[in-house]
């Protein structure tokens, strides 16, 4: 069952529809992981009255866009196109995932993109130590493996398995959102209704500190840190906590990360905090990249900064500039509707009830630096570490981390 929406968004000269479908890569059968990345990608090369050719022609004949990509707990698919060809292209999304063509053909130029994409993966090895990280975290679950799967699964799909998905895929729950409430003289449901929130508990890990550690060799002179934890869903009320801490670690300049790593070391080539939208028990991290040389030195201040974080509260100055950033960031992702829409149609799918801004500063003006220091204590006491980089340089953080944590 398909379940639609539409956002009364003012006026513009361009229309947007977006189908989220619950399920992603968490669908995917231990043995084959990487099925519903190619799926997602077949469902696009082709459907009833178009060939992979003939689909694309007729979409760039208008100008439009269609998108899709695969999360760990979804599949998301647009088109976008202005408003006086939208009711053209429309009836092309019904098309795409009732009636896709799943051409052999495209199935074996998608598999080879599929594994060639892995193989190129591979070559970052900031991938490389985040897929450590996340293994470690994670263990079997789903949020523990890569969209697009490992290559050796990957190899071993066949075009039947891939039809046998599509199958499951059609008894998934769709949810289409679209600022044009007119086409083909669809009812839409407005987003105003109330949904049940759901509050989501920590998974107890219950790992000792070797679990909880982990390093790659990878023989070069950078050093990559990563460490964190899981923590909780998107319908958790701690989601806002955790972005009021993401906010004062790595929004902008006046960050902690930035001050501490850039301004007053000046030691980092790159560094930030890794928190998406998840419908289950979301990843927060903070990863850097740092010279050999510079990385027990960095590996120190990271551990001090985790541990005021558990032990001080922050003060006023630093959680009303925390608060003003994060507002600021919402403000900034409302000002694209293709990241609206894709938001919200996400939000609904995980029983969500997107709220009003006014709603939304309410609830953070609400947060407190205790309840930041109690969140900090309850996710993230035994925190998780992943590092890539020279083999003595890691053992000498592993020798600071048994001691640190």
């Amino acid at each position: 069952m398909l379940k639609r929406y539409f956002l009364n968004n003012k006026k513009r000269n361009f229309s947007i529809a977006s189908i989220w479908i619950k399920g992603g890569s968490d669908m995917d059968s231990n043995s084959k992981k990487g099925v519903n990345k190619i799926l997602c990608s077949l469902l696009t090369r082709g459907c009833e009255g178009f060939n992979n050719l003939t689909l694309s022609e007729y979409i760039e004949s208008y100008g439009a866009e269609l998108n899709q990509e695969v999360f760990e707990d979804g599949i998301s698919i647009s088109i976008k196109s202005l408003n006086e060809h939208f009711s053209k292209l429309f009836p092309l999304l019904d098309l795409i995932i009732n009636k896709p063509i799943l051409s052999e053909t495209e199935f074996k130029k998608v598999k080879k993109f599929s594994i060639d994409y892995i193989k190129k993966d591979k070559e970052n090895p900031f991938n490389i130590c985040f897929e450590k990280w996340r293994k470690n975290v994670y263990s079997n679950h789903p949020y523990a493996f890569n969209t697009i799967g490992n290559a050796n699964d990957v190899s071993k799909i066949t075009y039947q398995d891939v039809l046998l998905e599509f199958k499951n895929f059609k008894n998934r729950e769709k949810y289409l959102i679209s600022n044009n409430p007119e086409i083909n003289g669809e009812n839409f449901e407005t987003l105003e209704k109330i949904i049940l929130k759901e509050k989501s508990g920590r998974v107890d890990h219950n790992l000792s500190a070797m679990n909880r550690f982990d390093y790659i060799n990878n023989d070069s002179n950078q050093t990559i840190i990563m460490m964190g934890d899981q923590t909780c869903s998107r319908r958790s009320s701690e989601y806002l906590l955790l972005k009021v801490l993401e906010s004062y670690l790595s929004y902008g300049m006046s960050a902690a990360l930035f001050k501490l790593f850039r301004e007053k070391h000046g030691i980092t080539y790159d560094l930030g905090v890794y928190y998406p939208i998840r419908s289950g028990n979301a990843p927060f991290l903070i990863y850097l990249s740092v010279s050999n040389k510079q990385a027990l030195f960095a590996f120190e201040l990271l551990s001090t900064l985790w541990k005021n974080l558990l032990s001080n509260p922050l003060s006023d100055a630093e959680i009303f500039l925390a608060k003003e950033k994060l507002k600021g960031s919402f403000l900034l992702g409302n000002q694209s509707l293709d990241e609206i829409l894709q938001r919200k149609i996400q939000l609904i799918s995980y029983g969500i009830s997107p709220i009003s801004e006014i709603n939304l500063n309410s609830k953070i003006e609400e947060i407190s630096s205790l309840d930041i220091l109690k969140l900090t204590n309850k996710f993230f006491s035994k925190p998780f570490l992943s590092i890539s980089g020279n083999e003595k340089v890691c053992l000498k953080i592993s020798n600071r981390w048994k001691k640190n944590f």
